[in-house]
């Protein structure tokens, strides 16, 4: 799967060929420190990288680094992981243990092809304060005007804290841009360690829905996550408990049209606890 021994790079939730959002993943890496664990991911430059720290059984201890600095989960990097374990031993569950709390991972084959999903951790949602809210549309240059009436701006967790912002018109979800230094110094100082969440719902808001997200994430050379896992479960807890939608439900998320990697990431949402998200990785080639 690449060329330097001991490292994996996988495409997690990829819609077709050339989408998908990359991953490191170091299955053993017992005898890395910090340091050269935040070395190999800003080598490597994917979003994330996922290292294997320990394992006893089915019970894996995983941390997660971004070019810049670890973050506490990555969704899509959990699913390239469990896909490269179930690949090396064979598919099941697992339980990862992260910095957020245990996750719950399941890998089956389905038509020739591994597919994992996770439970995130218990999900909650907050408010969204109206001075920071109103720098965070600034900084995307839109208004209140602009948003849908009926997801209001909250901050959503299942693993990392990410806040969210519905779009109305998908022009203006098309359209929108922002200076990635600017927003960057924004969520470093709210402590969002994922991603923004910015999302457009045609039609009704009910079980089965269609989502379109575009998760920012402006670190190194990248703006925008092409498929953000610990996102999709934030999203699917936020319509639970702040738009009201009925659980059980399901939610298709598409996202990564904007920077050419298109991905789909599959969200369940049952009536309490966390939120399962599953999708399938590939090699990355090259």
């Amino acid at each position: 799967m690449t060329s330097t021994p001991g490292i994996l790079q996988l495409l997690a939730f990829a819609a077709e060929p050339g989408g998908g959002n990359p991953a490191g993943v170091v299955l053993d890496a017992t005898a890395l420190d910090d340091a050269q664990m935040q070395r190999i991911a800003a080598a490597l430059g994917h979003p994330e990288t996922a290292f294997v720290t320990g394992r006893e059984g089915s019970r894996i201890r995983v941390r997660y680094f971004s070019p810049g600095a670890e973050v506490p989960f990555c969704g899509h990097a959990t699913v390239a992981t469990a896909v490269a374990l179930a690949e090396a031993d064979g598919p099941g569950t697992f339980t990862f243990d992260t910095a957020a709390g245990p996750v719950e991972v399941d890998t089956a084959v389905d038509e020739g092809r591994i597919v994992a999903g996770f439970t995130s951790v218990e999900p909650h949602v907050i408010d969204l304060e109206e001075p920071v809210a109103d720098r965070l549309l600034d900084l995307l240059g839109l208004t209140r005007d602009d948003l849908d009436g009926r997801m209001p701006l909250a901050q959503a967790f299942a693993g990392n804290l990410h806040p969210v912002v519905a779009i109305a018109s998908r022009r203006r979800f098309d359209g929108f841009a922002f200076d990635p230094a600017a927003l960057r110094s924004l969520m470093d100082e709210r402590g969002w360690r994922g991603t923004v969440i910015v999302v457009h719902v045609d039609g009704d808001i009910a079980d089965g829905l269609v989502a379109e997200a575009r998760n920012l994430f402006p670190v190194g050379d990248i703006t925008e996550d092409p498929a953000t896992g610990s996102a999709a479960a934030s999203l699917g807890a936020y319509l639970r408990e702040r738009v009201g939608v009925r659980a059980p439900f399901g939610v298709t998320v598409h996202q990564g049209r904007h920077i050419g990697r298109p991905s789909v990431l599959e969200v369940e949402v049952p009536v309490v606890g966390g939120i399962r998200v599953s999708g399938t990785a590939v090699p990355l080639e090259g």
